[in-house]
């Protein structure tokens, strides 16, 4: 008797351990670029993900950014990389897809939380395939000095009109620069400036995919006339803006020395840190009043599936929690600035970051214009674009000439628009 009950202990003993060697704890490595986030992820968001599913191990193992792509695809090849992909938008992640690195999750449940526009960073140039969940996105609009404005007695632009008047009225004043760019490092002028106010002009979407499809061209009205915007703003830079750096501008406006500041959302963060003055942000005013207005809404960083990875069911829930409020919430707060793709409700505490997500209800969201499909040959329509804006600012060439001049180069080797 004894001994079939110990028998008895023993074979429980046995399914026991069977039973947690089946249910033992997955263990998942993330790979990303965002070195500057590890704190956030191993004090915020992996323990919020682990105490609701105990049985899964996260650990964030990020690369210097500059050094992701590559560091990346050597371990992709080596069979090394984690179980789970960040991604860069586009061109970059669409490569791994297409080598059969990164996992198919059109199906995944947490994929019906997004919009076309939030997956379009992620999928196939025809849609028919999603590869990494929507993370964030940076919004494009002009943060403004709140001080300045009492102080000068200029009301908040809805419309270009205003707009200029806003920055003729502290040009005369004298006492801030009315707004802060430079043209020295190229980019800002171009994704600050042209893609900034660019929608409201090509009508977000409508025009981008217009583009794409070859049925608008990069001398229609409708790509020319931000331009013709941008051919007025070096009046209102201040002196010397020609060499003034990225950095430069950040600290121009952070010491109170300007007014406006043409903006990515990304800048909530450093700003608040910085400016010891009280800041509000406006959306790219329209052409008229009560014309739809638009605003870039970019999708910045996503995350998905490494296809090789030995737990994709444990990769899998953690993505579609990705996918929930819960990690939009707490990913939101703990970097203000970068905005949730998903369809849910979010509750911001950042006031700035708060201003801009609020364009969403009102606006219609839109990407870059150069970013998908369009800049994959040479010349490359993104870097066009950036030294156009600035010649165009500089006052070196009309927005006639910089809209021809970018036509025939994409013209050259993308056949839709041939």
């Amino acid at each position: 008797m004894k001994t079939n009950i110990l028998k008895g202990v023993l074979l429980a003993t046995t399914l026991l351990g069977a039973t947690a060697a089946t249910a033992q704890q997955a263990e998942l490595t993330i790979e990303s670029w965002r070195n500057d986030d590890l704190a956030i992820w191993q004090d915020k968001i992996i323990p919020a993900f682990e105490a609701e599913h105990p049985d899964i191990k996260v650990k964030f193992r990020p690369s210097a950014p500059a050094e992701y792509n590559a560091v990346l695809n050597s371990k992709l090849d080596a069979g090394s990389a984690g179980d789970i992909i960040t991604c860069r938008p586009f061109d970059a992640s669409l490569a791994l897809y297409e080598a059969g690195h990164l996992a198919d999750l059109s199906g995944m449940e947490g994929m019906s939380n997004f919009s076309d526009v939030a997956k379009s960073g992620w999928s196939t140039d025809d849609g028919s395939a999603t590869y990494c969940v929507p993370m964030a996105s940076v919004i494009h609009g002009f943060i403004y000095n709140k001080d300045a404005f009492e102080e000068v007695g200029v009301a908040v632009p809805q419309t270009e009109e205003e707009f200029f008047a806003a920055l003729e009225a502290f040009k005369e004043d004298g006492t801030y620069i009315p707004m802060a760019m430079g043209t020295n490092d190229q980019w800002e002028a171009a994704t600050m400036g042209y893609n900034n106010i660019g929608p409201n002009y090509w009508k977000g979407e409508e025009g981008r995919n217009a583009l794409i499809a070859g049925d608008q061209k990069l001398t229609d009205e409708g790509w020319v006339a931000p331009y013709r915007q941008l051919a007025k703003w070096g009046d209102y830079m201040g002196d010397g803006y020609e060499a003034q750096t990225y950095p430069d501008s950040q600290n121009i406006f952070t010491l109170g020395r300007a007014a406006i500041y043409p903006a990515g959302s990304w800048e909530i963060s450093g700003f608040n840190a910085q400016a010891d003055f009280e800041m509000g942000a406006f959306n790219p005013p329209v052409q008229n009043a009560g014309d739809t207005c638009y605003i870039s809404d970019h999708t910045d960083i996503g995350i998905g599936m490494n296809a090789a990875t030995d737990s994709p069911e444990a990769a899998k829930t953690f993505l579609n929690w990705v996918a929930s409020s819960e990690f939009s919430t707490i990913f939101a707060n703990a970097l203000p600035g970068f905005f949730p793709l998903s369809n849910a409700a979010v509750e911001l505490e950042d006031p700035l970051a708060q201003e801009f997500i609020s364009w969403r209800d009102t606006c219609e969201s839109s990407i870059r214009s150069t970013y998908q499909i369009l800049s994959r040959g040479t010349p490359n329509l993104e870097n066009e674009t950036w030294n156009a804006s600035v010649a165009v600012i500089k006052g070196d060439e009309s927005p006639e000439d910089a809209g021809k001049r970018l036509q025939d180069g994409l013209a050259s080797w993308y056949a839709p628009q041939q």
